[in-house]
């Protein structure tokens, strides 16, 4: 199965929403829609799943154009980030319920309902109603629901963004599982760089309203094309400043490092966080110093944002460190890391991990 998009577009009271987008996605992987709040994930999947109208373009599914069909004749599946299941069935209802409205004959609707079930392991649960289940179970249920229907394509958005953290990391490791050898293409849009990384397959870097860029998602995360894919897969906001390549050097401000193959002028160089160290390291050697403003302790690592001249950045690292907020404090730059972009943003030379 291959679902297409040829320049579609959204416009909104006269506003563009989504500029013309071209994608091709197809099975055998997760296709990630990676981008912050607003970027246009949400809106991008509606109209694939022909749940928004589309200003122009077309959305092909295994060639065939279902622009003008209705959700119900494309035969696809949505999961939301809320638990969306009939309040008033149980939990085998519900994961039943668009088998029943196909026409379906009861042995098979059975039969799709237990695999769907025991796959997501909610076989004791089929006589429950969802005010009887845990968040987690009623996710558990939609995701079920989608898997039993045996659709052509099936669109995540953001499903795992309302469950505790535990929740998320056990079914974040479980979804590739699930949908692996069903035939459909799966669409899965979210908010989280790291979660993009650990679905793996493809992802399109989303900002405002467009594709930055698409590609697997490990070659665009270590050479991003374009300084806006750059930011968008970056969390904590990767750190930028414009430099100046002169010779052998890239400077930024009072500081100077060995420069990569490129021509001389002016750049600006990006660096996510965790290549930016309080401590020096075998790769992290480039001296800088900036006044600390913010500080934060996540789980085992620790992060501060810093005033340098050229810019504010923030540096990542393992361990907790004794950051001054008003003070002056050294870090430490790992320039192999480094992209550098033309003034434009849109050039990239270098590559990082």
């Amino acid at each position: 199965m291959t679902l297409q998009v040829t320049n579609i577009t959204k416009v909104v009271e006269g506003q563009v929403h989504i500029k013309p987008t071209t994608l091709t996605l197809e099975t055998g992987h997760f296709n990630v829609l990676l981008g912050k709040t607003g970027s246009g994930k949400t809106s991008l999947i509606k109209m694939m799943a022909g749940l928004d109208p589309i200003a122009d373009g077309q959305v092909f599914m295994e060639g065939e154009d279902v622009t003008k069909l209705s959700t119900q004749k494309r035969n696809i599946s949505l999961v939301h980030q809320f638990f969306v299941n009939y309040p008033h069935m149980t939990v085998y209802d519900n994961i039943a319920s668009p088998l029943k409205v196909a026409g379906m004959a009861k042995s098979e609707i059975q039969g799709r309902v237990e695999e769907a079930a025991d796959i997501l392991q909610l076989r004791p649960m089929l006589k429950r109603r969802p005010h009887e289940l845990s968040g987690g179970q009623q996710q558990r249920t939609a995701l079920a629901r989608a898997i039993a229907k045996e659709s052509r394509a099936v669109f995540l958005d953001e499903p795992l963004a309302n469950l505790d953290y535990k929740l998320r990391e056990e079914l974040r490791e479980q979804l590739p599982e699930l949908f692996a050898g069903r035939g459909a293409v799966v669409v899965y849009a979210t908010s989280e760089p790291e979660e993009a990384l650990l679905l793996g397959g493809y992802t399109g870097l989303m900002d405002d309203g467009t594709v930055a860029q698409f590609g697997r998602t490990a070659e665009i995360y270590r050479a991003p094309g374009s300084l806006s894919a750059a930011a968008v897969f970056s969390d904590p906001p990767i750190n930028t400043a414009p430099v100046v390549k002169r010779g052998d050097q890239i400077t930024m401000g009072n500081t100077a490092w060995a420069a990569p193959a490129i021509a001389d002028g002016e750049y600006v160089v990006a660096v996510r966080p965790h290549h930016v160290t309080p401590k020096p390291t075998e790769k992290a050697t480039v001296a800088l110093s900036g006044e600390v403003l913010v500080t934060e302790l996540s789980g085992s690592e620790s992060s501060a944002h810093f005033r340098m001249p050229q810019a504010d950045w923030v540096s990542l690292s393992h361990g907790v460190h004794p950051y001054e907020i008003g003070q002056d404090h050294p870090f430490y730059l790992d320039p192999s890391a480094c992209f550098y972009f033309a003034p434009d943003g849109a050039r990239v030379v270098g590559e990082a991990v």
